[in-house]
């Protein structure tokens, strides 16, 4: 009998919850704009994208052109983006900014393009036709709007992208380099040398093209590219190692003269 007295009460409780909830989110059909705007971002505050989603479509629709339609877009491809639906985010902020385009809110639709592209992006190893696009987007924001505060941000997004394009590629050219395909290999650390020079991968494509020349007998090669890595990274761990190398290589072009 104790068991069920507590579970109906738990049940009580419950109803008397979800009671609460909807009579806190209920909405008079004939409230004004500016009145379902405040229970909107009020449901979006509380968390409740599915219903702030629709009061905002509904004043989008009814007042297209009005003081609030740029704020109503806006917090409408929020409750997309908050509810994770990047795809249709992604389309909600671009009709901002190309609607609005004087919008309080139009570098805040732009970023949030760019971060919806990059939420969309997949580990390194796949395809990174979205994490592309989001640098796209990235740099259109940083062309666009240079004095937003949101600026910081977009850098830093913009650093990890390039981190995943450059990791790619490396782990494509060690694929290769494993297999002693050198030459594919290289073809593979020379696109992370030209394109993504700022990452970490530069410095591990640089020691691993000095390598495959080395595998391959082209010691002249890879005395060059052993050289220019000293000179780029004086204090990287593997100055011994190279040192040695360039030695050993010195050693051998000695006794073939």
């Amino acid at each position: 009998m104790k068991k069920i007295l507590i579970l109906q009460i738990l049940l009580l409780i419950l109803m008397i919850v979800i009671l609460i909830s909807c009579g806190r989110h209920k909405i008079k059909p004939n409230l004004s704009a500016e009145e379902r705007m405040k229970r909107a971002e009020e449901m979006f505050n509380d968390g409740d994208y599915l219903d702030a989603r629709t009061q905002f479509r509904i004043i989008i629709l009814n007042s297209p052109g009005g003081s609030l339609s740029d704020k109503a877009q806006f917090y409408y491809a929020e409750c997309h983006f908050n509810l994770k639906e990047y795809i249709l985010a992604i389309a909600e902020y671009e009709k901002l900014v190309r609607r609005y385009p004087n919008s309080e809110y139009v570098d805040d639709a732009q970023y949030k393009v760019g971060l919806s592209n990059y939420k969309l992006s997949p580990k390194s190893a796949l395809d990174q036709t979205y994490t592309e696009k989001a640098i796209e987007e990235f740099q259109k924001f940083l062309e666009d709007y240079s004095n937003s505060a949101l600026v910081p941000k977009v850098n830093e997004y913009m650093r990890k992208c390039r981190d995943k394009l450059a990791q790619k590629n490396f782990k494509s050219g060690e694929s290769y380099r494993k297999r002693a395909l050198y030459r594919s290999a290289l073809i593979y650390y020379d696109f992370v040398l030209d394109n993504f020079y700022d990452t970490k991968y530069a410095e591990r494509s640089l020691w691993a093209k000095a390598e495959c020349y080395r595998r391959m007998g082209e010691l002249e090669q890879a005395e060059k590219f052993y050289k220019l890595y000293l000179e780029k990274y004086p204090k990287s761990s593997k100055v011994d190692k190279i040192k040695d190398l360039l030695s050993s290589i010195k050693t051998n072009d000695n006794d073939n003269h």
